[in-house]
């Protein structure tokens, strides 16, 4: 922490600095400070004095009102010392809750048990200094009700000021009525954010709960009414204007069920955000948005086994390739929550790279970040920014993904996704990193496509390394990422924007789909439990319709599929499948301790025959021979089914390509 932090920090705990001089902000602080406690004292001593007329019928004996003045510093300065000792006086008043009075009760606690304690322990001889145990039970519930009490009240005039400073922007009678659907975490918290301020422009008339049991409760003031189920009704009742979500993290079917019963009122359907953002402490009112088609894809939120995944990455040095892409950059950014001594992010696209290196010194400048250009493929460069930084944990995530593009550019897939995977294994394990992580897609199962062979093909390079090094080589497996470049509804929205019409290749098209940060998470974990060598697999729940999935997005814009915006048929696309597989079966998978991470049952191959292909694929790239280099992935991997042909070759005019045969490539080679 900087030494600005450190002197902030010293005024609010009442301290000066070693010089002594008070600082502006610091003496306001302590002022504060004191007159606090001033404050406290008063209504303690109140509190005594009460308990000491409850006890004697307002009729005090002159006996007692003179152990009465003998025991008050007593009570006092052990009263004071459990506030200060429990930091009561660190909390600000205006946003006490829970967790503070669950302090102060601790508090109240610990004083009664000192108070009866020297009841009952001094002697006889000191009995004026013994408070009696009825005072002692009524002075505990009135003195700490009193502290407590004030702060509340103190919380309840700040809500009411602020609101009301806040309230002209919006004129009297204008504040959209809304009702909030889902009582849980986020619906607590969007309902005590909206009524706490005035300048939301919205106004919370009641609380709908699927659960019947909970009708006729009230939550921070306002009513539940029925269930989900009765929200046309209720809709029609209460003259809201939206409808808010608020149930954190809801499933796809309950969010689908919702949107379908609020299309029938027909009403807006808004959303809080996400469980991770509320735990963040993100939630606010600004941040209530519409419904996006990601909502519709929701799953459990991931949970991760933190403490493993910091032991594999607190103060190692970490190398991400690929660092500016969708995966590259996430990886980034959970890598940096659990504290490594550097990260070190390597990537070709120089403004891709800018961002993610910028965004990362201004979120966590306490880190070093070093930014490092290079392409994952260049042997001389990457040996160079190895010998130089020594990474420990290498998380390979540069590859060439676009499955038809690829299908056009074999030699380059090969390249990128192979060969340079090989390069950086190779060199990660010569270096004595600890471990080398390959991120992997479902394409690679059965592959159908270049793209999907050569990630295959990636997994069987890094098999192999792992018995040749010391390393821990693995690679991790997933689908289709929510968001990420290139990817299918960013598309969607864009054709939408234009007007259509909504492009689709197949009625019957079929994606597994899963968030950056879950992915991202998920990888980390998978990274953490391998133990070199295996092939992990991650639970993609279940695959969407793509169809369904462009129906969703059309109609979240407020627009009619078919009708507004067409939807149209394009046709399955080279090397594209109609439905991408996982291997999630229980004989092909074994369990991990983590219940969404699998382990793939996939058949290694030998070493001798990994670097033949290697150096084949290498010289079929170096001389652009397409059609040689699927012929080969398709022998080279038994479950590979490519087509052979460039598909150049199916485009009018363009002639077959012919058949290279092994002499005629060995004296190309040569030449």
């Amino acid at each position: 922490m900087n030494a600005r932090f450190q002197e902030l920090r010293h005024w609010r705990i009442g301290e000066a600095t070693s010089s002594g001089d008070l600082s502006a902000p610091g003496l306001s602080l302590l002022v504060k400070r004191k007159a606090q406690i001033g404050v406290d004292l008063s209504a303690l001593v109140i509190a005594f004095a009460l308990a000491y007329l409850l006890r004697f019928d307002f009729a005090v004996p002159q006996a007692q009102s003179e152990e009465f003045l003998l025991q008050l510093p007593i009570v006092l300065a052990i009263q004071l010392a459990t506030l200060v000792g429990l930091g009561i006086y660190t909390l600000i008043w205006r946003y006490v809750g829970m967790r503070e009075a669950k302090t102060f009760l601790h508090a109240a606690v610990i004083a009664f048990a000192v108070l009866v304690a020297l009841r009952y322990g001094l002697p006889e001889q000191v009995q004026e200094f013994r408070v009696p145990f009825s005072i002692i039970v009524m002075d505990t519930i009135l003195g700490y009700g009193f502290l407590l009490g004030m702060r509340i009240l103190r919380r309840s005039l700040y809500e009411r000021y602020e609101k009301r400073s806040s309230t002209p922007r919006f004129a009297a009678g204008k504040a959209r009525p809304v009702l909030l659907v889902g009582a849980g975490r986020g619906g607590v918290l969007a309902a005590r954010e909206i009524l706490g301020r005035g300048d939301s422009g919205l106004s919370v008339v009641g609380v709908s709960f699927k659960k019947k049991s909970k009708r006729g409760s009230v939550i921070h003031g306002v009513p539940v009414f029925g269930t989900t189920e009765e929200l046309p009704a209720l809709a029609r009742a209460l003259s809201i204007d939206h409808v808010v979500i608020t149930m954190a993290n809801a499933t796809r079917a309950e969010m689908r069920r919702l949107l379908a019963i609020c299309e029938t009122i027909p009403i807006k359907v808004r959303i809080v955000p996400d469980l991770y953002e509320i735990l963040q402490g993100r939630l606010k009112v600004s941040r209530i948005r519409d419904v996006e088609v990601e909502d519709l894809l929701g799953r459990e939120p991931v949970q991760l086994d933190e403490c493993e995944v910091a032991r594999f990455l607190t103060n190692r040095s970490v190398m991400i390739t690929g660092a500016g892409g969708s995966i590259g950059s996430e990886l980034a950014r959970q890598v940096c929550r659990f504290s490594p001594e550097r990260v070190l992010l390597v990537e070709r696209a120089e403004f891709a790279l800018f961002e993610i290196e910028r965004e990362l010194r201004d979120s966590r400048p306490e880190l070093a970040v070093d930014a490092l250009v290079g392409d994952a493929g260049n042997e001389e460069r990457m040996r160079l920014l190895f010998a130089l930084h020594r990474p420990q944990i290498v998380l390979h995530a540069a590859a060439h993904k676009h499955v038809p593009m690829m299908e056009y550019c074999p030699a380059e897939a090969v390249r990128n996704n192979v060969l340079a995977t090989n390069t950086l294994g190779k060199l990660a394990g010569e270096m004595g990193a600890e471990a080398f992580v390959l991120i992997s897609t479902d394409k690679a199962v059965r592959p159908r496509s270049v793209m999907g062979a050569t990630k295959r093909m990636a997994e069987v390079v890094v098999q192999s390394l792992d018995k040749k090094y010391a390393t821990r080589f693995v690679a991790v497996r997933f689908g289709n990422v929510i968001g990420s470049a290139g990817s299918v509804i960013p598309l969607f929205r864009e054709q939408i924007q234009r007007g259509g019409p909504v492009k689709v290749t197949h009625p019957g098209m079929v994606r597994y789909f899963m968030t950056i940060p879950e992915a991202s998470q998920l990888v980390l974990q998978a990274s953490a439990i391998g133990a070199g060598g295996e092939i992990f697999v991650l639970d993609m729940g279940e695959p969407v319709n793509i169809l369904d999935l462009a129906k969703e997005t059309i109609t979240l814009t407020g627009l009619r599929p078919f009708d507004d915006i067409d939807i149209v048929f394009t046709g399955i696309r080279p090397g594209e499948k109609l439905f991408e597989e996982l291997e999630i079966t229980e004989e092909a998978l074994a369990r991990t301790r983590h219940p969404k991470i699998f382990i793939g049952k996939i058949a290694e191959f030998p070493a001798a025959k990994v670097e033949r292909g290697l150096e084949r694929l290498a010289a079929l790239a170096r001389l652009g021979l397409d059609s040689e280099l699927r012929r080969f992935l398709n022998s080279f991997l038994p479950e590979a089914s490519l087509d052979v042909e460039n598909p150049e070759s199916q485009t009018p005019g363009v002639g077959s390509v012919a058949v290279v045969d092994e002499t005629l490539l060995t004296q190309r080679a040569g030449q």
